[in-house]
């Protein structure tokens, strides 16, 4: 990665007059913005499907596009929806935050309607599409369709054994009886891939490189367990046997019960882990550099038996290590990979890591302990890092600054050479900016000086996220000036 800087900004925090960001105008602005403010980065949170919760990170599909980022003009210049009937379509009326619930309700009433006009204009490029990724798309719209007929439940609770279990006599006759369905949801992933080149098309005019983000784990009502439960730790009626988590540490006495099912790497390896390299040639069709999320689980998981109510009862299980890392590595030589080292390592993560060649992370909101050296302190970087102001799951830098603790801001202060009580967001901002990192990401709350309200996750927490968005005019010209300025200042 050449030496530069970015801005972490998901799509659904675009402005936008329908309810949440898109891939249309809103997206080209904002490359525009980054392209006036110098930067040469773009980091996206995962794009897939986002289910209860609305979490980027349990996706129905690790394959799938978010239907809610289609761009409803291009709909209209489509000929898949007249002016009239978008008018009618009341996506909700707070600009700076997703109302989902709303969302859900009118942007499938919206696209219902598109779909059968699209299948009579375009059903050549569908089709075409659908043999091209024939690898997942039956699966997913089958398993989508097949929820909406179940409710919306997870498939671990459809009524149906037959379809839960993937019986193919089933299967068939759902394939005929849902088939309004299944053509809606191939529909969507055809309009979103769509219109996702000819935004990332743009991007790249401007001389931006997207960041992408891949969590390790799959959700477990997703099209990806449900189709191919056999690479799961699954027992024999499709139930999971241990679920991912993290384990009692100084912040949670429970550990962390995530709940994905763990994989059978003993049954991914038989083919050569055939799985994940489908999985990053998905991910590198959209995005220029990968970050994986939780990349210590490649060395080591925590192991929770299915059925816990806490972490606690978990155990350390070995992964696949370089077995599986040497071969994404082998396979995808020409795709930057950033890998998500945070929290307690041991030294055999450290080891994979290395070996892997992967960059890691820094973050400055963990970096100012007084008690005892922090390896993410700006001056202990070599050039092959990535330093972060803070992640999606950190609060904004203002909020940090707000609620931190004072001993801590004390010695960010001493640190910096700042006098007592002087501002610390923008010198903060200016530390990562000219350390020797190879790449320095911020929010984009961080360079508008937003604090408590506009923090995108609280890990922990299962409401009340994803939803900050930004408002008309707030990436303006003279923020980009600000910005390029301290680019061309620290040679980014």
């Amino acid at each position: 990665m050449k030496r530069g800087s970015g801005i972490l900004l998901p799509i659904s925090a675009l402005p936008s007059p329908y309810g949440i960001g898109n891939l249309g105008r809103c997206a080209r602005d904002f490359a525009d913005f980054l392209s006036a403010a110098g930067q040469s980065y773009w980091q996206l949170l995962p794009l897939g499907p986002t289910g209860y919760g609305d979490s980027p990170y349990s996706p129905f599909s690790t394959f799938a596009g978010n239907p809610y980022y289609i761009d409803p003009e291009e709909l209209l210049r489509r000929r898949l929806l007249t002016p009239e009937e978008l008018r009618g379509f009341d996506f909700g009326g707070d600009a700076r935050y997703v109302d989902y619930g709303q969302l859900y309700k009118e942007r499938w009433r919206m696209l219902e309607l598109c779909a059968p006009r699209a299948w009579s204009l375009y059903s050549g490029e569908i089709s075409a599409f659908e043999e091209e990724n024939r690898d997942w798309l039956p699966d997913y719209a089958l398993f989508m369709a097949l929820k909406r007929h179940f409710d919306m439940v997870s498939w671990q609770q459809w009524s149906d054994e037959g379809a839960r279990l993937r019986e193919e006599a089933v299967l068939e006759v759902y394939r005929q009886e849902l088939a309004g369905d299944i053509r809606l949801f191939t529909f969507v992933q055809y309009e979103f891939f769509r219109e996702y080149e000819c935004f990332r098309a743009y991007v790249r005019e401007k001389g931006i490189q997207l960041i992408g983000d891949l969590p390790i784990y799959v959700a477990l009502d997703s099209a990806d367990v449900w189709a191919q439960p056999s690479l799961f730790q699954m027992d024999e009626e499709a139930r999971p046997t241990a679920v991912a988590g993290v384990p009692p540490d100084y912040f949670s006495e429970d550990g962390q019960l995530w709940g994905n099912p763990l994989y059978d790497y003993e049954a991914m390896a038989a083919d050569g882990y055939n799985w994940w390299i489908r999985r990053f040639g998905g991910a590198s069709r959209l995005c220029d550099i990968l970050r994986i999320d939780h990349f210590r689980g490649f060395e080591s998981y925590w192991s929770v038996p299915a059925g816990e109510k806490t972490a606690k009862a978990g155990a350390w299980v070995r992964g696949p290590g370089m077995a599986l890392v040497g071969t994404l590595g082998s396979w995808f030589y020409d795709t930057p990979i950033i890998a998500e080292d945070l929290g307690i390592t041991t030294p055999a993560v450290e080891e994979l890591l290395e070996s892997s060649g992967f960059p890691g992370m820094k973050v400055l909101e963990f970096a100012f302990s007084p008690d005892e050296p922090s390896p993410y302190l700006p001056h202990s970087y070599d050039a092959h890092c990535v330093c972060y102001a803070g992640t999606h799951d950190n609060a904004p830098l203002a909020q940090w600054l707000e609620e931190g603790d004072p001993a801590e801001l004390d010695f960010a202060r001493e640190y910096l050479g700042l006098e007592t009580d002087a501002p610390l967001l923008w010198p903060l901002l200016r530390a990562g900016l000219c350390s020797v990192a190879s790449l320095f990401i911020f929010q984009m709350q961080d360079a508008l000086e937003l604090g408590k309200d506009s923090r995108m996750n609280e890990p922990g927490t299962t409401l009340g996220n994803w939803r900050w968005r930004l408002l008309p005019g707030e990436a303006g010209a003279a923020l980009a000036a600000k910005l390029k300025r301290l680019c061309v200042m620290y040679g980014r």
